[in-house]
């Protein structure tokens, strides 16, 4: 699979049905789809609880739902799944919407997969934006976040607002006008890393959506407990889609980080 085919695979696998969906506040966005294991069989609990952020460079036109294949295929490796949607930029969100959307989807994914793990402190797993809110997330004082593997992240706002990255998306996210380099800084991974929380970060060579450079300047910038992991002539979206080699090590990374 070429870089080219990357986003037509992921978005033309088939959406998967969640086992059942909460409510976290009153807007239809703010919800999470959870995948539960089978009791009984190969897929019995065996993984941590994971919380799991999609991308879409935070606006209403991407939701959920193509994170919905490895969200089954993580299930399907005994790991207890969150999949959360959140307010996005043109439907209600955008900062500090998006943010306390984050935090709230965490806390409501915790209280309805307790027991559902053996370890119910969740991982956040994120994709592109997802990424950059896992990140962000992680770092607050009180989370309970034990780690954080962010794929293809936008790690480094201020970059990539410099960058225009997405005809300017990072503006969008946090809203032009007086105060913006405030709440630039303020929403920031780079300049906010995560205290005492391990971050894995996966990133493509070949990622023509989110530059690796992004990734590269959040790992200089942060503790020792960040290790980030490139993926040699690997793009955006193959690590986040099932049956791509990239995907293969996503997935041992949340069910086994020990041996992977």
């Amino acid at each position: 699979m070429t870089v080219a085919d990357e986003e037509s695979a992921l978005l033309g696998l088939a959406p998967v049905a969640p086992d059942r969906t909460v409510a976290y506040g009153p807007h239809p966005d703010q919800l999470v789809d959870l995948y539960v294991p089978r009791a009984g069989g190969d897929a019995a609990a065996r993984g941590p609880l994971v919380v799991l952020l999609h991308g879409g460079f935070w606006r209403a036109a991407y939701d959920r739902r193509h994170l919905s294949p490895l969200a089954a295929e993580l299930a399907g490796q005994g790991v207890p799944v969150a999949l959360a949607e959140y307010r996005r930029v043109g439907a209600g969100g955008g900062a500090p919407q998006t943010f306390e959307d984050v935090t709230a989807g965490i806390e409501a994914a915790c209280a309805a997969l307790a027991g559902a793990s053996a370890d119910p402190s969740p991982v956040l797993v994120g994709h592109s934006a997802g990424g950059h809110l896992a990140l962000l997330a992680a770092a607050r004082p009180d989370t309970p976040v034990t780690r954080v593997l962010a794929v293809s992240p936008v790690a480094d706002l201020a970059r990539a607002h410099a960058l225009g990255l997405s005809h300017g998306a990072v503006g969008e996210l946090l809203g032009q006008g007086p105060g913006f380099p405030e709440r630039l800084a303020a929403a920031d991974p780079a300049r906010h890393p995560p205290a005492g929380v391990p971050v894995t970060i996966l990133h493509g060579t070949d990622d023509p959506d989110v530059p690796l450079d992004l990734s590269r300047r959040y790992a200089a910038q942060s503790p020792v407990t960040t290790v980030l992991r490139e993926l040699p002539g690997v793009g955006h979206y193959a690590p986040v889609t099932p049956g791509s080699p990239s995907c293969d090590v996503l997935v041992g990374l949340v069910c086994r980080p020990s041996s992977t």
